[in-house]
Parts: structure tokens; C-alpha cells; sequence
């Protein structure tokens, strides 16, 4: 086990044992992604919380007034828990970690799909139907990027698995191929 789940595997199960007993997992678990996309998003709040001359009480005064009103009272209590115990700046993490148990213990399969341009629903619903296929289950959530470098087409990570169906890996692999003519 890679020394930072050893930090954020213990606060990860504890809350999600807390918010199956409350009867609000979907609900955590859909503000946990919310969360974790600000926190990508935001240097200035990752700097802060992750910030050694920040006190604590600023931190948590902080949290109170930016999420209070977004989450569920646990959620915030489990926030201002990482605050006390100076783990706020794994926030990222742990927040990585409780999704990734929260998907092992239901059978999910997370599926990365990075195309060149935004996909419309049609595409989406497309490539869910094909990936399910693939990952041969059900319960499968994708995970949207974009990525103009592609030039064209998507690639497709599913644990071990890439399918790679854009135009740059096309050209690579022509690429490779004239190489060996040669």
C-alpha cells in the first residue's frame, strides 16, 4: 500500500461508514466530486489549506464559510476533522481514496474517456454502451476530459485497459509502422 493511503485510507473508510449509517452516501458521494473538482480547479484554496502558517481555526472558519451551505453537517464535520488533525491539505487525496473504495465495494468500474472536443449526450451514451462492453459490466461511471492535443477521436482507460481511437494515435502508430519499413 503506497505510503499516502496509509493517511487517507483510515479517513476515507471512516466516513463512508459514516454516511452509510446516516443513509447519505449518494448524496456524499456526489458532493465529494463536486469538492474535489474545486479543489482541482482552485491553487489559491489548495495553497491555503495546505498552508503551515494558516492556524487551524482560519482553516476551519474558512471551510465553514465556503461549504456550509453545499454539503451535508457530516460532510462538513469530516472536513473540519482533516483541518484539526492537519490533513486538510491531502483533501485531494483522501477525497480520491473515498471514491475509489466507495466504487470497489459497489462494482464500479471507472472508465477515463479524453476526446479532442467536448462529447454531446448522443456520444456519451454511445461510448458508455461500448465501454460497459468492454469493462463487461453495468456499473460503469465515466469519467469526461478534454484534451485538444488528440487532434481528433477519444481514448478510453478502463483499469489496465486503453483503447486509444483518436487521430494523434493514429498518426504515432503510422509513425512506428513506417519506422520499421525503413
Amino acid at each position: 500500500m503506497p505510503l499516502l493511503n496509509t493517511i487517507t485510507t483510515p479517513y476515507a473508510e471512516a466516513f463512508l461508514q459514516v454516511a452509510e449509517n446516516s443513509k447519505e452516501i449518494d448524496k456524499v458521494i456526489s458532493q465529494a466530486k463536486e469538492i474535489l473538482q474545486l479543489w482541482n480547479e482552485s491553487s489559491d484554496l489548495r495553497e491555503a489549506m495546505a498552508s503551515p502558517v494558516l492556524e487551524v481555526e482560519s482553516k476551519k472558519a474558512a471551510i465553514q464559510k465556503i461549504f456550509s451551505k453545499k454539503i451535508t453537517p457530516s460532510f462538513l464535520n469530516f472536513l473540519k476533522l482533516l483541518a484539526d488533525r492537519q490533513r486538510i491539505g491531502f483533501l485531494d487525496s483522501v477525497l480520491e481514496r473515498l471514491l475509489e473504495i466507495y466504487r470497489e465495494q459497489r462494482n464500479i468500474a471507472l472508465a477515463t474517456v479524453t476526446s479532442a472536443t467536448a462529447l454531446d449526450e448522443g456520444q456519451e451514451e454511445e461510448i458508455l454502451r461500448k465501454v460497459q462492453a468492454i469493462a463487461g459490466t453495468e456499473n460503469l461511471e465515466l469519467n469526461l476530459q478534454v484534451d485538444p492535443n488528440l487532434i481528433g477521436g477519444f481514448v478510453v482507460n478502463v483499469g489496465s485497459k486503453v483503447i486509444d481511437a483518436s487521430l494523434a494515435g493514429q498518426v504515432r502508430r503510422l509513425g512506428l509502422e513506417l519506422a520499421k519499413v525503413s
